[in-house]
């Protein structure tokens, strides 16, 4: 007989696009509470550009995984899981839903199904490549990886250098690409019972948000924010501060880009990350996609019989 899976609620799409909000009014019908699951609300301090959930809505809702690590701290797809599985328990022992809200694809997909069974890797090899790619430039290690993993590089951008050299170590220690490690051992199995629900927006009007959110953080002080990350220390080289939105303002602040220049900047890479939110997550035939907030009603009725059916 197969286990029975804890049942879990998952809202997920492209940032801007809604699903904070759509997560808290669901909670607020299915007396549920919300584990983030966007890999930049886990860290503290790194609270405007990180569109968190105001304090008045956690007080409404409870949420899990929102500030549990310092700006300078690491914080990966395995800590995620063990993370969010400990507040999925927690949630389930108190009769309460779990509804799981969040645009790092990552994150969701190793949540549901597991992390891929690849090779562990060696820090001198790693070093190597970090020091290669500090010579040439990332935009030549992707190339690099593009000529032994196509499939892997064609989803990754230059500035994500992890996972870049991830590729370039995995087959030079094996031999094999990681994206076939993906494919044959990746998410094998899974972990929860799932409804999974996506966000459609049309792009035209996902990029007026993201455009207006953009405006939105700097009226309500995402140059203090930054400013008093750097004042405090928080190199600008550390992950959480080659974000999106904290990179630029910082380059701004340290009298490297104009304000116009940091604002179009911040503006431009959120619509491509949004474009490769959608990229992935569109490839997921276990999402369902709604438009929010037209579609609440018929969101809220999925949802209510995924509970439900699965409860009786």
């Amino acid at each position: 007989m197969n286990p029975v899976l804890s049942k879990v609620l998952i809202i997920c799409g492209p940032t801007a696009s809604g699903k904070s909000d759509l997560a808290l009014r669901l909670a607020l019908e299915l007396n549920a509470e919300i584990v983030n699951a966007d890999s930049m609300q886990v860290y503290r301090r790194l609270d405007i550009g990180t569109a968190k959930p105001s304090p008045d809505q956690q007080a409404d809702i409870r949420h899990h995984l929102i500030d549990v690590i310092d700006p300078d701290q690491q914080f990966t797809a395995a800590d995620f899981v063990m993370a969010a599985d400990a507040a999925i328990r927690d949630i389930i022992g108190r009769d309460k839903r779990v509804i799981v809200v969040g645009g790092t694809g990552l994150y969701i997909r190793a949540l549901v199904n597991g992390l891929i069974d690849s090779p562990g890797g060696t820090t001198d090899l790693r070093q190597i490549f970090q020091e290669e790619a500090l010579r040439v430039g990332n935009a030549s290690m992707l190339e690099r990886l593009r000529e032994v993993d196509p499939e892997l590089a064609a989803g990754l951008h230059p500035n994500n250098l992890v996972r870049i050299i991830r590729g370039l170590e995995v087959h030079r220690l094996t031999g094999i690409p990681l994206s076939r490690y993906h494919k044959e051992h990746a998410f094998a199995s899974r972990r929860y019972d799932t409804l999974q629900i996506g966000i459609s927006v049309e792009r035209a009007v996902l990029y007026k948000r993201i455009d207006q959110r953009v405006e939105q953080m700097l009226a309500a002080g995402l140059l203090n924010e930054v400013n008093g990350l750097l004042a405090s220390g928080f190199s600008r080289d550390i992950k959480s501060m080659r974000s999106i939105g904290y990179k630029e303002t910082a380059a701004h602040l340290c009298e490297e880009l104009s304000a116009e220049e940091a604002i179009r900047l911040i503006k431009r890479d959120t619509r491509h990350y949004a474009k490769r939110q959608l990229t992935w997550f569109k490839a997921d035939p276990d999402i369902l996609w709604f438009e929010y907030p037209e579609k609440f009603d018929s969101i809220l009725t999925h949802a209510v019989d995924f509970f439900e059916r699965r409860e009786a």
